[in-house]
């Protein structure tokens, strides 16, 4: 596998420029803007002292495979990313709020649910290593930075991994259509684990059995289903909402 993966737009540039500067190896920025936007990025990679190499826009595109670049691309060093979930919890000095996604496949998902998990403040989101999307170029984009302020930890076994959070103390709680505890009715744990399945399937069987608890977000509508994301926007300010209020 490649060490080297390509980012892009201003948003996801520019986060990965104030959180992990070093992990940039280029920046190639479109040689034909030369608004204030561009120039403040640039000014921004220089004082990293970061090589910028100016690039025409069809150059761009053939390297994210799209349109979407707003004219920046960034080439970082993905082996500055890894992190263990027991590297994250040894620092917490609160009680963990983590977000758990049970193979997710859509790189605009994951974008999303990052966006959500840094909304509301979780400190780690963890994924399946296989048959789940991981940080692509997509996902950074999607995510407005979230991919570099929220750690993104896919692992080999998660079903181990829950076991190990339980061991830590952290109430694992997934999310079912069929389940008899309301999300609304529900009193969640101060450490807590919020396990989301996939858009097509749901929950793993296994995964679903290593849960303390399921619970069902109330929908009134005639729709059936919630987008993942929305799911976790719900679950996340619903926790906020009850801490807030302890």
């Amino acid at each position: 596998m490649s060490s080297t993966r390509f980012i892009f737009g201003f948003h996801a540039v520019t986060s990965r420029l104030r959180q992990n500067p070093e992990s940039i190896k280029e920046l190639f920025v479109d040689e034909m803007r030369s608004d204030q936007r561009i120039r403040g990025l640039i000014k921004l990679a220089e004082m990293h002292g970061i090589h910028l190499i100016p690039s025409d826009s069809s150059r761009l595109s053939n390297m994210t495979g799209n349109d979407r670049h707003q004219g920046v691309v960034a080439s970082i060093d993905v082996t500055r990313q890894h992190v263990d979930i027991g590297d994250v919890l040894d620092t917490l000095t609160e009680p963990a709020r983590l977000l758990v996604l049970d193979g997710i496949q859509d790189p605009h998902n994951l974008g999303a649910c990052l966006r959500v998990a840094d909304a509301f403040g979780v400190h780690a989101v963890i994924a399946p290593k296989d048959r789940a999307v991981g940080l692509t170029a997509a996902v950074y984009k999607v995510s407005s930075g979230a991919a570099d302020t929220v750690p993104f930890i896919a692992v080999t076994n998660l079903s181990r991994t829950l076991e190990l959070l339980k061991q830590q103390g952290i109430w694992i709680v997934g999310t079912a259509d069929s389940a008899q505890q309301d999300l609304s009715q529900f009193q969640i744990p101060e450490a807590v684990a919020w396990v989301l399945g996939s858009e097509e399937k749901g929950m793993r069987r296994l995964t679903r059995e290593h849960c303390d608890q399921l619970v069902r977000i109330p929908m009134l509508g005639s729709v059936e289903s919630l987008n993942v994301a929305v799911s976790a926007g719900i679950c996340l300010f619903e926790t906020h909402r009850q801490r807030t209020l302890a």
